[in-house]
C-alpha cells in the first residue's frame, strides 16, 4: 500500500502552520501588546521598503525625461521584494500571511472564528500603527517630497481610480488582490513545507513573490494602507475611497491567501479520510 507520506506530501507544511497558529493564538491573547509590537514592526518594514520603491521609481523617471520609468518599476519591485524577507527573519507579523494560517487552523478546527478574527484584527491594527509611525517620520522630513512624492501621488490616484470606475474597477481591484496574496502565500508555502533547507533559496522565493506582485500591479492591503497613510498625512486623501479600496483588497487578499492557498492545501493534505478507510496504516 502506498504510504500516506507519499499521498499527502504536504503534511509537514500543515504541521508547521498549526504550530505557528498556536503561537499566534497565545500571543494575541495574553501577550497582545507584544503581538501588536511584532505586527507594528512589519508595518514599519513595509513602509520603509515601499518608500524605497518609490524613490527608485522617481530616480529612474528622472533619467532622459522619464524614459526609464518602467525600468525603475522593475528595479524598485525587486528591492521591495526584500520586505517579506525582513519580515520573516525578524519574526514580525504580517496580516496577509496570517490569513493563510488562520484558514488552515479553521479547517482543522484548531481555532474558532472569534480567535481567528482577533489574530487578524490585532495584526492589521499593528501593521497600521507601524505604517503610521513611518508616515509621521516622512511628514517630518523631505523624504516624501519632490519626485518621490509625485510618484506616490500617482500611485494613490491610480489605486483610488479603481473605486471611481464602479463595478468594473472594483472587480479589477479584487482580482489583483487575489493574485497578490496568492503569490505571497505561495512563497510562504515553499518556506514552511520543509523541502527548502537553506536560507538563500527561501529568501529568493520570498523576493520573487513580492517582485511579481509589485511589478505586475497586484494589490496588497497592508502596503495600500501604509501608502494611503503617508500621502494622507502629507497632502490629504479621499478617506471614503481609500477605505473602500482597502476593504475590497482585504477581501481579495483573503481569497488569494486564505482560500486558494490555505484551504486548498489544508484539504489536499487532509489524510483523515484515508486513514479511516485504511485503519491498518495507523497500526504499528
Amino acid at each position: 500500500m502506498t504510504e500516506p507520506s507519499q499521498l499527502f506530501p504536504g503534511k509537514q507544511f500543515i504541521s508547521t502552520i498549526l504550530d505557528a497558529l498556536e503561537t499566534k493564538s497565545a500571543m494575541s491573547g495574553g501577550l497582545a501588546r507584544v503581538y501588536l509590537m511584532r505586527a507594528a514592526m512589519a508595518g514599519v518594514i513595509i513602509g520603509v521598503m515601499y518608500l524605497v520603491y518609490f524613490s527608485v521609481v522617481a530616480a529612474f523617471s528622472g533619467i532622459s525625461d522619464g524614459g526609464f520609468y518602467d525600468l525603475g518599476r522593475l528595479v524598485g519591485a525587486l528591492i521591495f521584494g526584500f520586505a517579506l524577507v525582513f519580515i520573516y527573519y525578524s519574526k514580525s507579523e504580517l496580516l496577509t500571511s496570517n490569513m493563510m494560517i488562520v484558514s488552515i487552523g479553521a479547517y482543522y478546527r484548531r481555532t474558532t472564528g472569534s480567535r481567528a478574527l482577533r489574530i487578524l484584527g490585532l495584526c492589521f491594527l499593528g501593521n497600521f500603527i507601524g505604517g503610521l509611525f513611518v508616515a509621521g517620520l516622512v511628514a517630518l522630513s523631505t523624504l516624501g517630497g519632490g519626485a518621490v512624492g509625485d510618484a506616490m501621488d500617482t500611485a494613490v490616484e491610480h489605486k483610488l481610480g479603481y473605486i471611481a470606475e464602479g463595478f468594473s474597477g472594483w472587480t479589477d481591484l479584487f482580482v489583483r488582490a487575489i493574485l497578490c496574496n496568492f503569490m505571497i502565500n505561495l512563497a510562504m508555502l515553499l518556506v514552511y513545507n520543509g523541502l527548502i533547507k537553506d536560507d538563500l533559496t527561501k529568501s529568493i522565493a520570498m523576493i520573487v513573490s513580492v517582485f511579481i506582485f509589485a511589478f505586475a500591479g497586484f494589490e496588497h492591503s497592508v502596503a495600500n494602507t501604509v501608502l494611503f497613510t503617508i500621502v494622507g498625512i502629507q497632502e490629504g486623501i479621499d478617506i471614503g475611497a481609500a477605505l473602500a479600496n482597502i476593504g475590497i483588497v482585504l477581501s481579495g487578499n483573503f481569497v488569494g491567501g486564505g482560500l486558494l492557498i490555505g484551504l486548498y492545501y489544508a484539504y489536499a493534505n487532509d489524510d483523515r479520510r484515508h486513514l479511516r478507510k485504511h485503519p491498518e496504516v495507523n497500526g504499528s
